[in-house]
């Protein structure tokens, strides 16, 4: 398929460059100039990138991004036809998704939330997740873009249902963390060593994917960015959002974003969402070492 790949981060270029080894023939744009993929053609701007493709993919940072890369100068909506399909694996807001869609529409081209999960290890060997909100027939004219860069394909309804399960999805994995995060805390303040934790973590009904893959790196305190924290406060703020749109109450996120503004406030931004440990290490006045080689 001709494929126009929008957006080349941590886990865009990555998912460009998987669709170019399967075969597909792909042009790539990205807002701050400089990224390639080997392979893809680059483009000047994302209409550029997309005019007479198959389908446009897009993974960028939020919902403004996404709303100007379709109907921003140089946009992606002029170029747009009948036939061609858009695609977004961003993290954005589910209300907006449907504005977006309902806009593409109207041009005669059609719309599919795709947000993924996984790591930038998974995006690497094309083993990502991604939750489609789309009918079976259009994830079906895209399954040869999906089998490039994933490995499991869950459909979670009609447009729009893609994105709010991944919010759902990323709550979950910000209150898993930050209830590890505070247990480390508490258990270094108490005088256990935290590769204990870890151990009786992965014992026990406690036992969590989250865990397993976040505690080698905190351990190390390694808080190199696999997901950002600023991308993982920017979904929190989402999910919020979302949630005050159908009147639903968040209480324990309302507290882990309070965490997360302070965080960013201090700088921690562009690390990995790991580094709220430093946080609460600080206001402990501890600090969760590990304690072999």
């Amino acid at each position: 398929m001709r494929v126009a790949f929008l957006g080349l981060g941590i886990m865009g270029q990555r998912m460009a460059a998987n669709l170019v080894k399967a075969g597909h023939e792909v042009a790539v744009w990205n807002r701050t100039p400089g990224k390639q993929v080997e392979g893809a053609r680059p483009a000047a701007t994302p209409g550029e990138a997309a005019a007479g493709m198959d389908a446009v993919w897009m993974c960028v940072s939020d919902t403004a991004a996404v709303e100007e890369i379709l109907f921003g100068a140089d946009g992606v909506e002029p170029v747009l036809t009948a036939g061609m399909i858009v695609v977004d694996s961003s993290t954005i807001s589910p209300s907006a998704t449907l504005r977006f869609a309902e806009r593409v529409r109207a041009r005669g081209a059609d719309y599919a939330d795709a947000p993924m999960t996984g790591s930038k290890i998974a995006a690497d060997s094309g083993s990502l997740t991604f939750m489609v909100g789309a009918s079976e027939e259009l994830i079906a004219r895209l399954q040869p873009l999906f089998d490039a860069m994933g490995k499991i394909i869950i459909r979670v309804g009609d447009t729009g249902k893609g994105q709010a399960a991944k919010i759902a999805l990323n709550l979950q994995i910000a209150l898993i963390y930050e209830g590890f995060a505070e247990g480390l805390t508490l258990a270094a303040k108490l005088g256990v060593e935290p590769e204990r934790i870890v151990e009786l973590v992965k014992a026990s009904m406690v036992r969590s994917g989250v865990v397993e893959y976040k505690a080698p790196f905190v351990l190390n305190r390694d808080y190199t960015p696999n997901f950002p924290l600023r991308l993982m406060y920017k979904d929190i703020r989402l999910m919020l959002e979302a949630a005050k749109e159908v009147r639903v109450k968040l209480p324990a996120l309302e507290t882990v974003e309070e965490i997360y503004a302070i965080a960013e406030e201090e700088g921690m931004g562009d690390l990995d969402y790991a580094a709220t440990l430093g946080l609460l290490e600080k206001w402990a006045g501890v600090a969760v070492k590990k304690t072999t080689a």
